[in-house]
């Protein structure tokens, strides 16, 4: 791989490297993001965590929060398949913003530098501000060379993100779809997405894996959530039901 761009800051050192028509984030080892401009839809990780996206019509997916921009890649494959009216986007690791803008395009989005906790307490404080169709959850950070995630999905933090997720249109009467990226099944199942609880306010739940990874991607909502549904809509190299489909997906519901 041929190396773009280099920086130590702190502890830190962060590269973008390039693998063919590919380029990768990485953060002191840590491979963080990956994005193609020619062939998006490769079978990776990220497209696990846009898959549950087409829970949702397109239509309806018209404001997103990414909670961890990391490269961006998530954005991109957001604007390029469904085309959201709005992308907000924080991180608390400005280099991962100012990467994800010269390195891997990301435009027409509102970056924000900030610890997630602090901003989602501050938003959900004004009752005026708008809720999202997609919340995606992927806080990440690097601990003894591999991805930890950065909030414990407590209850706070599971009801704080189903606030945010009652949808765009201010009703709550079409909520929207969380995504939460997990470390490994076993870290998602002792969260407290599996408390009764949150649970009681779940309208749907489905788990998403990929063989040979040890992430497990949580799609949750206040509605309904339809696996057929899903099957109608994504696209055909991510589309589990496709003989075309290039990401070799284990999706399941979420379990007692």
């Amino acid at each position: 791989m041929a190396l773009v761009w280099q920086l130590q800051a702190g502890d830190t050192r962060y590269e973008v490297r390039r693998h063919g028509a590919s380029v990768r984030l990485y953060s002191n080892g840590v491979f963080h993001s990956q994005w193609n401009e020619r062939d998006p839809l490769k079978g990776s990780l990220w497209e696990l965590l846009f898959l549950p996206t087409f829970f949702l019509p397109p239509e309806r997916v018209r404001s997103v929060l990414l909670l961890g921009v990391g490269g961006g890649a998530l954005i991109r494959l957001l604007q390029r398949f469904v085309a959201p009216d709005m992308v907000m986007g924080v991180d608390l690791d400005p280099v991962h913003l100012a990467v994800a803008r010269d390195h891997f395009g990301v435009r027409s989005t509102e970056l924000v530098c900030a610890d997630a906790r602090t901003f989602v307490a501050e938003y959900l404080q004004d009752p005026r501000r708008p809720g999202f169709d997609l919340v995606i959850d992927d806080l990440f950070g690097h601990g003894s060379g591999e991805a930890e995630r950065a909030v414990i999905a407590d209850k706070a933090w599971c009801q704080q993100l189903l606030q945010l997720a009652r949808g765009s249109d201010g009703t709550g009467e079409r909520p929207g779809v969380i995504i939460a990226n997990f470390g490994s099944r076993s870290e998602l199942l002792g969260s407290a997405w599996r408390s009764a609880d949150i649970r009681e306010q779940l309208g749907g739940n489905w788990t998403a894996q990929l063989p040979g990874y040890e992430n497990c991607v949580l799609a949750a909502s206040a509605g309904p959530l339809e696996r057929r549904q899903l099957l109608q809509r994504a696209p055909a190299a991510i589309n589990p039901s496709s003989s075309s489909c290039r990401l070799v997906s284990q999706l399941r519901r979420l379990r007692c």
